[in-house]
Parts: C-alpha cells; sequence; structure tokens
C-alpha cells in the first residue's frame, strides 16, 4: 500500500477551507458535514503516514486505533465525538423523523464543527511534525 498520506492531508485541508466557505454562505449542514470529511481526511492521513489504514468514517474509531501509539489530547477526541454526529445527519433527510436538514444545523453548530475541524487537523500536522 502506497503511503500517500499527504495527498489525504492536502485534501483534509481544502475541506476545512470548503466548510468556512459553506458556513460563511449559510449552508450550515454542509459546513458540519464538510467538517467531518477534513477531520476524516486528516486522520486517514495520520493513519497512512503510520503505514495503516481505516476503511470507514468513524473519526472515534481512527483515534482510538491512533492512541495506541500517540498521546492523543481529550479535546481531540471531544471533537471527534461531536463531528461524527454530522457524517450521516448532514447529509440525508431520512436521518430525521422529519424535517429539512437546514432545520437541523445553524450557524452556531457549523461554527462549532469548523472549529473542531481545525482542531483535529492541528494535531495531525503536529503528529506528522509539519
Amino acid at each position: 500500500m502506497p503511503s500517500r498520506y499527504r495527498d489525504w492531508l492536502a485534501q483534509g485541508l481544502r475541506d476545512v477551507k470548503a466548510a468556512r466557505s459553506m458556513l460563511d454562505e449559510g449552508f450550515y449542514e454542509w459546513a458540519a458535514f464538510q467538517a467531518h470529511q477534513a477531520a476524516e481526511k486528516g486522520l486517514k492521513a495520520l493513519l497512512r503516514f503510520r503505514y495503516r489504514e481505516y476503511r470507514g468514517h468513524r473519526l472515534v474509531a481512527m483515534l482510538e486505533e491512533l492512541a495506541q501509539q500517540t498521546h492523543t489530547p481529550e479535546a481531540v477526541f471531544e471533537a471527534a465525538r461531536e463531528l461524527d454526529l454530522h457524517h450521516m445527519g448532514s447529509r440525508y433527510p431520512n436521518h430525521f423523523a422529519e424535517g429539512c436538514l437546514a432545520q437541523y444545523d445553524d450557524r452556531n453548530i457549523a461554527q462549532r464543527c469548523v472549529e473542531y475541524a481545525g482542531r483535529i487537523m492541528e494535531f495531525v500536522q503536529q503528529s506528522l511534525g509539519e
């Protein structure tokens, strides 16, 4: 398996920018989802750097695997737990009993998700020594 961790990292960093753009435009559900995507790609970059691969989307599970080898601050786990809530719910209306997705995410939630993605990406970059 070729590493390609830099490709995953670069795309994760772009996804953080995309999440900020969605936040600025008022697409809060997409900002939350994109924040999850950024964190996911960042954590997959770190796993690939360590020649490991994770097939799935659960940030907490990726961090648990990484925590076996790396000190992982509780604040990073906190961010991952919040972001994991937005992986499916921010994309599909049938995640909720009724209503449009935009009714469930607001500016505060989306802002928090973008900040959490940034926190995870900082952890990833520090762990990579970048």
